[in-house]
């Protein structure tokens, strides 16, 4: 290949040989000062495969002499915060959940834990405000709480889950599948809706729904209660309210009682430590459907009491 290269008069410089269109490039020596920037990177980069972490390897990388890791870095960061955080933890630890609201700062940390906690293990489900999904997952904001929505029944749910395979202590109510098991035949089925939308005000009486009264009685009482108002020690919902998970129209109605869908909710007790727990209980209880805690002492605190007032002053 000929060189076609050459000086350039006007700059003094050496062309490389290349022309476009009249357009010639110039053989520019690059600065100085740029060059020893180069330089200088290059002996950095020696600097730096010796201290630091370099060279890829099959299973890990180059160690360095300094012995730095960004792993070990992030880990004295977390455990920086973990002892700043010790003393709420706890603190939470250390009180009942039923006391949390007495103490109303501790109570409000709980709360803040709980939320960042819900957004990394339960938004997947229930969503980022707690609304649910109809036909999938529970809302956590309204008042329909199949066993108990104050802080000490969160808590217990949260911990022991909710129809989890192998675990004793789990929440677990099983409707029966009456059309799928042929314990009721379609038309059975369908007074049996009537009744139930006649009890939850979304129909007027009717012949089916009379026929359904009876069907109720023997088949869905023992669960669902004598009105429908749902039992909390069996998990039976309510049917008297405008809660539906699954739906409250005909079609939908019809289909639990065919074939009910047993919903699972993981236990947390086996991925969660205790106090995370309690966070989140205490946060899913501040969605606004949380209930207070069942007033059971509340007579034999006022026996006490009057047991107090009749007592002697004593000295």
């Amino acid at each position: 290949m000929s060189d076609n290269s050459r000086i350039d008069e006007p700059t003094g410089t050496k062309t490389v040989g290349h022309e476009w269109d009249g357009i010639e490039e110039l053989d520019t020596p690059m600065p100085r000062w740029w060059l020893w920037t180069l330089y200088a990177t290059i002996a950095w980069s020696a600097v730096y495969v010796v201290l630091y972490p370099a060279w890829p390897m099959v299973n890990s990388a180059t160690q360095g002499v300094l012995g730095w890791t960004s792993r070990g870095d992030l880990e004295k960061e977390m455990a920086g915060h973990a002892a700043r955080r010790a003393p709420i933890f706890n603190a939470i630890a250390a009180t009942a959940i039923t006391d949390l609201p007495a103490r109303p700062e501790l109570f409000e940390a709980a709360i803040q834990g709980g939320s960042a906690a819900f957004k990394v293990h339960c938004v997947q489900c229930h969503g980022a405000g707690g609304a649910g999904v109809v036909g999938l997952y529970p809302s956590l904001t309204d008042d329909d709480w199949l066993w108990g929505g104050d802080l000490a029944n969160i808590e217990t749910t949260l911990i022991h889950g909710i129809r989890n395979p192998d675990h004793d202590q789990t929440r677990l109510s099983q409707m029966p599948a009456f059309g799928r098991d042929g314990i009721l035949d379609s038309a059975a089925i369908n007074d049996l809706v009537s009744h139930v939308r006649v009890i939850s005000r979304q129909e007027k009486p009717s012949a089916a729904s009379a026929r359904g009264a009876t069907l109720y009685e023997v088949n869905c009482v023992v669960c669902h209660g004598t009105n429908g108002e749902g039992i909390r020690e069996l998990g039976a919902p309510k049917l008297t309210d405008a809660v539906w998970l699954y739906g409250g129209n005909r079609e939908a109605i019809a289909k639990t009682i065919h074939n009910p869908r047993n919903g699972v909710m993981p236990r947390w007790n086996d991925k969660l430590d205790a106090v995370t727990i309690r966070m989140l209980a205490a946060y899913v209880h501040s969605l606004g459907g949380g209930e207070d805690a069942p007033a059971l002492a509340a007579p034999a605190a006022a026996e006490a009491a009057a047991a107090a007032d009749k007592a002697p002053a004593n000295g």
